[in-house]
C-alpha cells in the first residue's frame, strides 16, 4: 500500500483554501520561498503555482508577501452537515484522536464563546461636579509601584518619618509583558520585548526557560521566572533579574505541567536551560518541593535569602475556582506580589481539553481576590498583577479599577511582533520569526523593528490610559485601583455584578 494513502476513515477536509487569481500571479514563488509549511509549489507540468490546502494555517505570510497580491485565503466550505451540537471541529477532534490515539495540542489561547467580562463592563465619566482632567495640560501619573507597602505611617525614635520599604518594582506604565520562554519563542523576539521593556520603563518576564547571557545587560527590567523544571535556575541568573516569579500555575493549563520537544533543545536554548541537547524539557504539573503554604513560603524565603532580600518575589497562580483562597495563602506566604493568569491566556502548546475547558475568566478572579484580600485587611500585604487576555487599553483601566495594580500583556504583544493567531506555535514552523528555532525562520523578525512596534503599542495604550483616567476625573493609578463604583455592568445577572462588586448600567 502506498505510505501516503489516507484512509476514507481518517480523512478531513482542509480547514483553509488557497485562492490564487491566476491574472495576477506572476509565478515568483515568492510564496513558495516564504512558506514553512510547505503549502505552496511550482507546478513545471502545468507551468503554474499550485497549493496544497491541507498544509495551511491561515498565518498569511503568502498574502502579505505577494507582491501583486494574487492570493487570499478563504475558509473551505467542504465541511460536515451543519449541527449545533456536533461542531466541525468536534468532529474532526473525534477522527483525529480515533486515528491516532494521541492527546490533541493546540496554542494560544481559549478560542470558545464564553463570556468576555470586559465587554460588559463599561467606565464612568465626570460631568459637572467631578470634572474632567485634561491629560495635556495636567498631572497625570501612570506610575506605579509593585511590592508590599506599610500598613501606617511610622515615625523613628527622632520623629523622622520611616520610608525605607522592602524591594519594589517601579513600573512607568502599568504594563508588562508577560513569561514566555527563549525556547518557545525565539531570540529575536526575546530580544524586541527586552529592549523594549528597558525603553519603556517596565518588566519583560524570561518563562521557565532562563534567561540568555545575551540578555543580562537588560537585568534591571527583566523579571526571572523560576518553574517547576528549574530550567537555567542558578546564582548568577537570580541576581540578574530585577524580581523573581515562582510560577505555580498557568491560565492556559492549570494544574498542567510544561513541555518542549527536544528537537527544539539545542544550542543556546541547551546552554541557558542547562539540559542536554535533544533531551525534552519537561516541567512537571507540581512543584515537588511545593505542597502546602509553608512550603511556598519556605522557597519565597530561600530566593529571597539567595539574593540578599534585595529583589521581591512574585507567585504566578491559574486563575481557578477557588483562586481567592489561594492568594489569600500566597499573601501569607511572604511572596511580594501575587500574578494570576485568565483562562483565556496564551500558551506554545496546551492540551486542548485543558486549554479550552479548565479554569475561569480572570475579571471574576481578579475581583474575588482583591475584595477577599481586603476583607482580611491584608491587601497593602501584596501586590495583585493580572493576565490572560488583555486586549487594550480600555481592558486595562478595567482591571485596574477591579483592583488590579498592574497587568501582563503576551499575546498583544506577540501580535505586535507579527503573529497572526495561526493557532500552530507547538510546530516550531512560525512564518513570522515568533515561535519558532528555525534560523532561516528566526531572521525573519528584526528585533530593531520589533522592539519599536512594542514600544509604540505600549505608549499608545499608556497615552489612552491618561486620557480614560481624565474622563473619569482620575489623575493617578494610585487612585484608579480598586475604583469599582467607576464601572458599570451591561447584560450581567446579578450573581455575576456580586462577584465584580459593580453596579448595573443605570443604578
Amino acid at each position: 500500500m502506498n505510505d501516503n494513502f489516507i484512509s476514507p476513515l481518517d480523512y478531513i477536509a482542509p480547514s483553509f483554501e488557497v485562492v490564487r487569481n491566476p491574472d495576477k500571479c506572476i509565478g515568483c514563488r515568492a510564496c513558495e520561498r516564504q512558506c514553512a509549511n510547505e503549502v505552496h509549489h511550482f507546478d513545471f507540468d502545468l507551468g503554474k503555482m499550485v497549493a496544497n490546502d491541507a498544509n495551511c494555517v491561515n498565518c498569511h505570510r503568502c498574502v502579505s508577501i505577494c507582491p501583486t497580491h494574487a492570493l487570499k485565503i478563504v475558509k473551505n466550505n467542504d465541511t460536515y452537515r451543519e449541527s449545533a451540537n456536533w461542531t466541525y471541529d468536534n468532529i474532526n477532534n473525534v477522527i483525529r484522536q480515533s486515528g491516532t490515539g494521541g492527546v490533541l495540542l493546540s496554542s494560544m489561547g481559549n478560542p470558545e464563546k464564553f463570556p468576555v467580562y470586559w465587554d460588559k463592563m463599561l467606565i464612568n465619566a465626570s460631568q459637572v461636579t467631578n470634572p474632567s482632567i485634561d491629560p495635556l495640560r495636567e498631572p497625570m501619573e501612570t506610575r506605579t509601584f509593585l511590592g508590599k507597602k506599610p500598613e501606617k505611617v511610622e515615625f523613628d525614635s527622632k520623629g523622622n518619618l520611616k520610608t525605607k520599604l522592602t524591594p519594589q518594582m517601579e513600573l512607568s506604565t502599568p504594563i508588562m509583558f508577560s513569561a514566555m520562554s527563549y525556547g518557545s519563542i525565539s531570540y529575536n523576539a526575546h530580544e524586541s520585548l527586552a529592549r523594549a521593556a528597558t525603553e519603556l520603563g517596565t518588566y519583560y518576564n524570561t518563562g521557565e526557560g532562563g534567561l540568555h547571557k545575551d540578555f543580562y545587560k537588560y537585568g534591571k527590567n527583566t523579571i526571572v521566572q523560576v518553574a517547576s523544571g528549574r530550567f537555567g535556575v542558578y546564582k548568577d541568573y537570580l541576581e540578574q533579574g530585577a524580581a523573581i516569579e515562582i510560577k505555580i500555575g498557568q491560565g492556559a493549563k492549570p494544574g498542567i505541567g510544561g513541555h518542549l520537544p527536544g528537537t527544539k533543545i539545542v544550542g543556546d536554548i541547551s546552554r541557558t536551560r542547562m539540559i542536554p541537547e535533544g533531551s525534552d524539557a519537561i516541567s512537571p504539573a507540581p512543584h515537588h518541593d511545593i505542597y502546602s503554604i509553608e512550603d511556598l513560603r519556605q522557597l519565597v524565603y530561600t530566593l529571597k535569602e539567595a539574593t540578599n532580600y534585595k529583589k521581591p518575589v512574585i507567585v504566578k497562580i491559574a486563575a481557578v475556582h477557588n483562586v481567592s483562597a489561594i492568594a489569600s495563602g500566597v499573601a501569607r506566604s511572604g511572596a511580594d506580589i501575587i500574578a494570576i493568569d485568565g483562562f483565556r491566556g496564551g500558551t506554545g502548546a496546551a492540551p486542548m481539553r485543558t486549554r479550552d475547558n479548565v479554569g475561569i475568566p480572570i475579571e471574576l478572579a481578579l475581583a474575588s481576590v482583591d475584595q477577599r484580600l481586603r476583607d482580611e485587611g491584608i491587601r497593602g500585604d501584596i501586590s495583585l498583577v493580572v493576565g490572560g487576555s488583555i486586549r487594550s487599553s480600555s481592558d486595562i483601566v478595567k482591571a485596574i479599577a477591579l483592583g488590579a495594580d498592574a497587568v501582563y500583556i503576551a499575546t498583544s504583544a506577540l501580535l505586535a511582533l507579527g503573529c497572526h493567531q495561526c493557532r500552530t506555535c507547538q510546530s516550531g514552523k512560525c512564518n513570522w520569526g515568533i515561535a519558532t528555532q528555525r534560523p532561516d525562520l528566526v531572521k525573519r523578525l528584526n528585533p530593531n523593528v520589533g522592539y519599536q512596534r512594542l514600544v509604540n503599542l505600549v505608549s499608545a495604550w499608556t497615552h489612552e490610559i491618561k486620557e480614560i483616567m481624565g474622563g473619569m476625573g482620575i489623575n493617578s493609578i494610585e487612585a484608579l485601583r480598586g475604583n469599582r463604583l467607576m464601572l458599570r455592568g451591561v447584560g450581567l445577572n446579578e450573581k455575576e455584578l456580586e462577584i465584580l462588586g459593580i453596579k448595573h448600567a443605570g443604578e
